[in-house]
């Protein structure tokens, strides 16, 4: 009888075990629900989501900070992210290629480009020539175009709040705006001989358009090609004939064949740059407004100093 009255008691915690769980689960998501889900394809599109959203709207990036989001692979768990978003915002321009997974995954949860209406530059070199260079947020002017993009789409998904979104997007343009008049003063400062910016990837056409400044990087676009023999040799000769102060390169590219041209000619390694990804709470570029101010100053301070 004993051994019954145990079982009984095990069989009676295991249900409120259960119980418990499945109703906290179920409060969990119901919580999410109260709010709009809204998944982006990286943490820069994630920030603006929420400075535009805000606590309406749950925003989520589906790659972590420091990710490189060119060659990236959804895993099973993204996908199952995924369908639980009421939207997925993504850039575009062939900067997330991978994203075709998931609309052949989960066809009923609709993907919003972004970057519809930035004045494109397209990439001048390598297999990639010819193509939008997707890196349109690194021009302030060409950000608001995101905003506005986000703006349009989190009011026609709830419309009850277009003023509460018209509100906040406004209030963030006018940051962003501020932003970039303060880099162009800072840019502005730079002597005309020191106006080219070396980088690994050549991920700041946007910026360097802005700023009047020459462009010059080891590759278009990352890939699984990037930094070929002959990539290297011509930036290092470019670097020593127009005698380069810095080079540069990004947070989620190993710097290694930058501090090769660096070794090889007169130049430093000026710094890291941020531009496909934010940085952790904790780091230099926590937002897409500090990443812009963190990237110009870092490149400002590189091509001044001695």
């Amino acid at each position: 009888m004993r051994k019954i009255t145990i079982t009984a008691v095990l069989l009676t915690t295991l249900v409120v075990v259960l119980f418990y769980n499945s109703k906290t689960e179920r409060s969990e998501i119901e919580s999410e629900k109260d709010s709009l889900v809204v998944l982006s394809t990286f943490t820069i599109i994630s920030d603006m989501v929420s400075e535009v959203g805000g606590d309406k709207v749950t925003a989520i990036s589906l790659t972590k900070p420091g990710a490189e989001i060119h060659g990236y692979e959804p895993t099973p768990s993204d996908l199952t992210q995924a369908s639980k978003a009421d939207v997925i915002f993504e850039n575009g321009m062939n900067l997330e290629l991978w994203t075709e997974k998931l609309r052949a995954s989960i066809p009923v949860v609709p993907i919003v480009t972004v970057s519809t209406g930035v004045k494109v530059i397209n990439i001048r070199d390598d297999a990639y020539a010819g193509k939008p260079n997707p890196h349109a947020w690194m021009s302030p002017e060409q950000g608001l175009v995101y905003v506005e993009n986000i703006r349009s789409e989190l009011t026609k998904l709830l419309p009850e709040e277009a003023e509460y979104f018209a509100t906040r997007a406004e209030k963030y343009s006018e940051q962003i705006k501020a932003v970039g008049e303060r880099l162009s003063v800072a840019m502005d400062s730079l002597p005309e001989n020191n106006r080219v910016l070396v980088t690994c990837e050549g991920a700041f056409s946007y910026l360097t358009n802005d700023y009047g400044l020459e462009e010059i990087y080891l590759w278009a676009i990352n890939s699984e090609s990037q930094g070929t023999p002959q990539q290297v040799a011509s930036v290092i000769d470019t670097v020593n004939e127009k005698e380069i102060p810095a080079v540069f390169c990004e947070s989620t590219v190993e710097p290694r064949l930058q501090n090769e041209v660096a070794n090889a000619t007169n130049a430093k390694l000026g710094g890291i740059l941020f531009v496909d990804s934010l940085s952790s709470e904790d780091g230099p570029a926590p937002n897409y407004l500090a990443l812009l101010e963190h990237t110009t100053n870092t490149i400002i301070s590189g091509l001044t100093s001695n």
